[in-house]
């Protein structure tokens, strides 16, 4: 059985990065969850770092969260959908919102369960994704200012999600100024100005940052440390937190290309003959006990820099070992670097191991 490992010193290390460097700018910030897919073993291993605020776009696994530490602060981070609304109000203390009539119906959905539900309203500022059209701020909010048992807990935007728009300090600007607007508007103080993601760490070790944005919401960064402006691994974090070992279940040599009539293969691809002349003979292949079911290829890297990957099926994938130094033998892992997206896969599979190391 394939596994996926979470190196808790590594882990540690980049946390304590990461809190260094916002609380040392008085910058709020809160885990971002969602990778872990509610895995208890892993969601306890965060708690355990002294995390007070988790975020999270799925809502059973905020019910974890608080099943593990009623404490904590919860926090929905999209829009809810109508069917989930009970749900939301009981078990995230915050909520990211862009549409009047969900905004009502957490209002009344409060009402019954007699609590204050917290809302974050969310900007549009370039990424296309969910967000309030600045020109209808202050509309927006005018409208939920006094709506029962709702407190406008701030403003926030979310880039490099969708459409790949990177922060820049002029839009973090842009998004103080609207906080100045609506305090301005209605004579109000707004806590949290909610300035992005993992993608915004750059600007704030450059300190151009505006002062006002004052919360952050992490979890590629400390998972993987990565500098999403680069693509490479911000200084002094980590970038294997967690890796993937999958188990050798068959080495043999064999052609480099298939015989018989070609069609489309399980994934809906089809074998190219173009160029493969070029390198006939046979290769000394591997196969692995991970597939798609499990993960994507292209989002897991092995160590041994030997290796190639040549596809997958559902359940298997099948590598390249010809070059390798190493001698490798059935039964022995063969370990990866993974990358977010591998993670939510690996992680989202009930058919590969969760463990510490």
């Amino acid at each position: 059985m394939a596994f996926i490992e979470l190196n808790r010193q590594k882990l540690e290390e980049n946390y304590a990065f990461l809190d260094t460097i916002f609380k040392s700018r008085g910058i709020e910030w809160g885990v971002v969850s969602k990778m872990l897919c509610g895995n208890t073993l892993y969601l306890k291993e965060i708690i355990a770092l002294g995390a007070r605020e988790i975020h999270d776009s799925r809502i059973s696994n905020l019910k974890k969260v608080k099943k593990l530490d009623p404490n904590i602060q919860t926090v929905y981070i999209k829009p809810p959908a109508k069917r989930n609304i009970e749900k939301i109000v009981s078990y995230a203390d915050v909520s990211f919102n862009t549409e009047i009539y969900t905004i009502q119906l957490l209002s009344e959905e409060a009402i019954k369960q007699n609590k204050t539900h917290k809302i974050i309203i969310m900007i549009e500022m370039g990424d296309l994704r969910e967000g309030v059209i600045g020109d209808e701020l202050i509309a927006f909010y005018e409208k939920i200012l006094c709506m029962p048992n709702i407190e406008i807990r701030g403003i926030g935007t979310n880039f490099n999600c969708l459409s790949g728009v990177m922060p820049t300090q002029d839009k973090l600007i842009q998004l103080s100024l609207y906080k100045q607007l609506i305090e301005a508007k209605f004579n109000i103080q707004i806590p949290w100005v909610s300035g992005g993601t993992s993608v915004a760490i750059p600007l704030i070790l450059k300190n151009a940052r505006p002062m006002a944005v004052n919360h952050f919401r992490i979890g590629d960064a400390l998972f993987f440390g990565k500098d999403l402006f680069t693509g490479g691994t911000i200084e002094g974090m980590h970038n294997d937190v967690f890796k993937l070992y999958a188990q050798v279940i068959e080495i043999t040599e064999k052609p480099n290309m298939p015989t018989g009539e070609i069609g489309e293969n399980v994934a809906g691809n089809t074998f190219s003959m173009s160029g493969v002349e070029s390198f006939g003979g046979t290769s000394l292949r591997a196969i692995l006990d991970i597939g798609l079911l499990d993960m994507q290829p292209q989002y897991i890297e092995a160590e041994d820099s030997e290796i190639i990957v040549i596809d997958a099926s559902s359940d298997m994938m099948v590598m390249d070992i010809s070059n390798s130094k190493v001698n490798y033998k059935i039964g022995d892992y063969v370990p990866f670097k993974i990358q977010y997206m591998g993670g939510l896969y690996l992680l989202n599979s009930d058919y590969v191991e969760k463990t510490i190391g």
